[in-house]
């Protein structure tokens, strides 16, 4: 069942996910300074490491990141070199371990999205947030996303964990 307009689900891991009639709104604390959850987010090897959700199959075959203001990224997901899909845009802001922002261009509505860092007394919180053109481009996009992100963030847990130990 998904969320309706101005509603909210926390799942077991902490994440929680809200939408209203044009945004979506992630959020999730995680033990791990923002440099380290900047640097997941903006490197290519280590994003590959967490962003497909693992239950639905799909891998992130290709990453390609450029995160600065006016650079470029493209991701390309699929089962096999068939069945593949990509996801590219432009990033429009980036705020190193604070903020990055970026396009969505595979789609002529595609949302603006926004990631960002506040870190507080050794915690990050991370918030995610994409906003819609309209009601219809959200309800269409937010099939999956209630499960599929925090899957995704419990992934980026994990490599946290083997990055502090291994990042001084």
């Amino acid at each position: 069942m998904g969320l309706s307009s101005h509603e909210s689900s926390t799942g077991r891991s902490g994440t929680t996910v809200e939408r209203s009639d044009r945004e979506l709104i992630v959020t999730r604390s995680f033990e791990a300074p923002a440099r380290l959850l900047f640097k997941a987010w903006s490197t290519a090897d280590l994003f590959m490491r967490w962003w497909a959700p693992k239950s639905s199959g799909m891998v992130l075959r290709t990453c390609a990141m450029d995160v600065r203001v006016g650079g470029k990224y493209r991701l390309e997901f699929g089962k096999d070199a068939s069945h593949s899909f990509a996801f590219f845009g432009t990033y429009v802001e980036v705020e190193p371990d604070t903020r990055i922002v970026w396009t969505n261009e595979e789609t002529e509505d595609g949302p603006i999205t926004s990631v960002t860092f506040a870190e507080a007394n050794g915690k990050t919180l991370l918030t995610f947030t994409e906003r819609y053109s309209s009601k219809e481009a959200l309800d269409e996009a937010f099939v999956g996303m209630e499960g599929g992100m925090p899957e995704q963030l419990d992934q980026l847990d994990e490599l946290l964990a083997s990055l502090d130990r291994s990042v001084g």
